[in-house]
């Protein structure tokens, strides 16, 4: 097995998890909804260190891309790319929607509140194997759209070890580790709020 690293900080919680190469998997997982910042190397070195495993015996990163919380996931994004880019090893992005079917056993229906009436929503016809594309709905459209017999999932909350797992098995080309928020970030540039000069 690859030695991997998983990272998932789109939720409010900082999990990790690491796929030793005997194929067991050991996680860390911190209830927070902020900190993950100031958390998630030492808690890193942790997991690390009780495995006996130095950063020198990683071979890949996997981390989620979201949608999730902006923060969180700049925070897990950023942390999986710089030990990417220190150790010369790939990091792989996936999906949060993907990550959070990797527990089903048959058609799932991924539906999670996005607040201001709406829902990130995707269809899995089994674990990983999507039959829709994630988007971002009316939360009463999304609900009326829930695949008949389907296990509905509309927690944020991934199985982390199943994430480890997975996240060993891709292709990094494939699978980078860029932002999926669905949603576009609330920042909105603020020219049309600046004061004209005078004689402009």
């Amino acid at each position: 097995m690859t030695i991997t690293l998983a990272i998932d900080t789109a939720a409010p919680r900082l999990q990790l998890a690491l796929l030793l190469a005997t194929g067991h998997v050991d996680t860390s997982i911190d209830e927070i909804a902020t900190g993950h910042a100031e958390l998630i190397f030492e808690r890193i070195a942790t997991l690390l260190g009780r495995n006996h495993i130095g950063y020198a015996d990683l071979q890949r990163v996997v981390t989620t891309t979201g949608p999730g919380s902006f923060t969180g996931l700049r925070i897990g994004l950023s942390a999986a790319r710089g030990i990417g880019l220190a150790r010369s090893i790939p990091v792989v992005g996936v999906s949060s929607l993907v990550a959070l079917s990797l527990t089903a056993t048959g058609p799932t229906t991924i539906l999670l509140d996005a607040r201001r009436g709406e829902a990130y929503f995707q269809t899995f016809s089994g674990p990983a194997v999507p039959s829709s594309d994630g988007a971002l709905l009316p939360i009463e459209d999304a609900h009326t759209r829930v695949m008949p017999g389907s296990h509905l999932i509309e927690s944020y909350f991934i199985d982390i070890a199943a994430l480890a797992t997975y996240g060993a098995t891709l292709d990094p080309i494939q699978n980078p580790p860029e932002p999926n928020y669905i949603r576009d970030a609330d920042a909105k540039p603020q020219s049309a709020a600046r004061i004209p000069r005078q004689g402009a």
